[in-house]
């Protein structure tokens, strides 16, 4: 297998405008009858990529996915890999393999049966077959349990067999449909650094389909979000985000609040935004894209915002005023809902940095949430 994947912040082929993508999704549509699952999609994702796909039930995702896999056929547009067009390659000639949401492992065989059973129809003499078995299964960290059955293992070991059986076959895409849906939080956050080392050592392409945004954003290099066929927004976590291209993708990707409002000044590099639900005015960093009237949201990520019991000093130039209504302990933060006098709600998280047991924002109180005019973003619908 290839070693090559991209490690650090120089390996960006997107940002290269002469880099070429290995996987090419042009304007692939696919209907079911007068539904259309897949509306005009166009993709490049590179080779190493960890891409992920990302959306609500029936947005288009695992759809898309199957069309890379060959299990579906695209209804019109080309989907290419390493240049070669796809639409008349049946699935067990393309260069990928697939991992099922359910894993689909045989219960009768033994986890070396399984691992290896995609190997069944290739021209490999037994000594070579049980030495690529042997290399998959050490990949994955099972070499010693070879010959349990697939009862005889916990959800996270079950993924792993998956995983080796979809990687035997050294495809140059592996897609991954939801893979760790099936695991328990603990465990799906260890298997995601597993998956991502795996992924680095193997050096393929993985394309994975996930509904769960945390997720998407610890494993993947680049993320697309999709809304009902179609792709919102492409760009990495950070991108995705810090710099929603729309209200859709700020309100699905993590929590945000949303403030509609109109511009009613634009100064270099600042904007006024007039907000009835804040009872004022709220500034923002931008570089020019408004005009005074335009009607637009204001959208904070609740981390960004400061809680204080007391004013703040004056290097932070938001402040609300507002009664904690809800507040909910997560251990390692605290969500705080804030009701204004205008009535709206706005959420607040707060890093729980001391060991007490102790509120010190409590129900009831009357505190003030603050940001700096960068913390927020300016978007047009």
């Amino acid at each position: 297998m290839t070693t090559t994947a991209l490690t650090g912040n120089n390996d960006r082929p997107w940002t290269n405008p002469d880099a070429k993508p290995q996987i090419v999704i042009e304007g692939v549509t696919k209907t079911f009858g007068a539904v259309t699952a897949v509306d005009n999609v166009s993709l490049g994702i590179y080779q190493s990529e960890m891409f992920a796909l990302v959306g609500a039930s029936g947005c288009g995702k695992t759809t898309l996915l199957r069309m890379l896999a060959g299990f579906e056929r695209q209804s019109g547009g080309h989907i290419r890999i390493d240049g070669i067009e796809m639409s008349e390659v049946p699935p067990h000639e393309r260069p990928v393999n697939m991992m099922f949401q359910s894993y689909a492992l045989f219960p009768h065989m033994t986890v070396e049966s399984n691992v290896g059973y995609g190997l069944r129809r290739l021209p490999l003499k037994h000594a070579e077959r049980k030495r690529r078995i042997e290399q998959a299964l050490e990949m994955v960290q099972l070499g010693s349990l070879a010959q349990r059955k697939p009862h005889q293992l916990s959800g996270g070991q079950r993924q792993r067999v998956a995983l080796a059986r979809a990687l035997i076959r050294q495809p140059k895409v592996l897609l991954l449909d939801e893979p760790l849906s099936a695991l328990d939080k603990k465990l799906r956050e260890q298997t995601q650094f597993e998956l991502m080392d795996l992924q680095c050592k193997v050096g393929i392409t993985f394309v994975v389909v996930t509904h769960d945004q945390d997720e998407a954003m610890a494993l993947a290099s680049r993320i697309a979000v999709m809304d009902r066929g179609r792709v919102i927004q492409v760009g990495t976590p950070s991108e995705i985000y810090e710099f929603p291209s729309c209200r859709f993708v700020a309100d699905f990707v993590g929590t945000t609040n949303l403030f509609q409002g109109s511009v009613t000044a634009v100064e270099p590099g600042l904007v006024t935004v007039h907000c009835p639900e804040t009872g004022g005015d709220i500034l923002v960093d931008d570089v020019g894209r408004f005009v005074p009237g335009q009607r637009v949201w204001v959208a904070l990520r609740p981390e960004k915002i400061r809680l204080s019991k007391q004013p703040p000093g004056e290097e932070r130039i938001n402040v609300l005023r507002g009664v904690v209504w809800e507040l909910g302990y997560l251990g390692k933060c605290s969500t705080y809902q804030v009701k204004l006098a205008t009535g709206k709600l706005v959420t607040a998280l707060g890093q729980n940095v001391r060991r007490t047991s102790q509120w010190t924002i409590d129900w009831s109180d009357e505190v003030y949430m603050s940001w700096q005019a960068d913390a927020a973003v300016i978007l047009q619908s």
